[in-house]
């Protein structure tokens, strides 16, 4: 009885949030969302849980919303897991969520989870030779289990920061140049974005930092020139249906300003110069 009374309120929930997708669906779609999942270890002092409790319930979270993105229409989501900067706690710390970050990522590509019943392909972006061994493999064993799907798009970021990023590429085309002997050939903007991790993910319409802090913490700084930013209060083991509802809202209100200033840029060069 009990079962049966669960699944109906499931049933009616999930008939209601599709209710909700067509009203949304009126105004623009986000293609691609970002996330900083900000507030995990706080959510666990806050609720006096066990060290590491609030990135159990934070991998929750990510389900759950990676479910409600999907669901919606948008194609690419994106999430910070791990920063460079983070290797610079204790070391105790640091091989748990090594070890953590590996039993979440072996779980992804199970064949009943939602990356596989929703055709995600998983892509994980930044210095992987950073990672615990174990985790670098089940990493790379998720890209190649995930890597026919098409529907959508999950890219995470893991021993990452932007300027990282920035770096590697530059770093890449000068050895490019290098291996051909364009001695004299300048490195141009075409020639950085093409060698950048995220190169062929399309840039974030929405990017999300949880527990209200107002910086982007060295994440898709290249990138996010013209994302709309919110900021809920929310730890990240809190976000909920809720919140992608109204960011979807506001980046509704907001996006003719956006991409009209999207469209004034496009005619600038590097230079400050309109194009011809």
């Amino acid at each position: 009885m009990v079962l049966g009374i669960g699944w109906t309120i499931n049933h009616i929930f999930s008939l209601f949030r599709r209710c909700i997708y067509v009203i949304l669906s009126v105004g623009p779609i986000p293609n691609h969302i970002a996330f900083i999942l900000d507030g995990n270890r706080r959510y666990a002092k806050k609720h006096k849980l066990r060290e590491g409790a609030g990135h159990n319930i934070g991998f929750l979270s990510l389900t759950s919303m990676l479910q409600c993105c999907y669901e919606l229409g948008v194609k690419h989501v994106t999430i910070y897991a791990f920063s460079i900067d983070n290797f610079k706690r204790r070391p105790e710390e640091i091989r748990y969520l090594m070890d953590l970050m590996q039993e979440k990522i072996e779980f992804l590509p199970k064949e009943e989870n939602l990356v596989n019943r929703l055709g995600i392909r998983v892509q994980f972006f930044g210095n992987l030779k950073l990672l615990s061994e174990g985790a670098r493999d089940s990493a790379q064993s998720a890209m190649s289990a995930t890597a026919t799907n098409s529907k959508a798009f999950l890219s995470i970021c893991v021993a990452y920061t932007s300027t990282h990023e920035i770096v590697h590429a530059v770093e890449q085309v000068c050895k490019e140049k290098k291996q051909r002997k364009a001695w004299n050939e300048h490195v141009n903007l075409d020639d950085v974005e093409r060698q950048m991790y995220l190169a062929n993910i399309p840039e974030p319409d929405i990017l999300v930092r949880t527990s209200g802090a107002n910086r982007l913490s060295n994440f898709l700084l290249w990138q996010s020139a013209y994302a709309h930013l919110y900021s809920p209060s929310a730890l990240w083991p809190e976000i909920s249906f809720w919140h992608l509802i109204w960011m979807v809202l506001n980046y509704q209100r907001n996006y003719g300003y956006l991409e009209k200033q999207q469209q004034n840029m496009d005619h600038v060069n590097v230079f400050g110069r309109s194009n011809p």
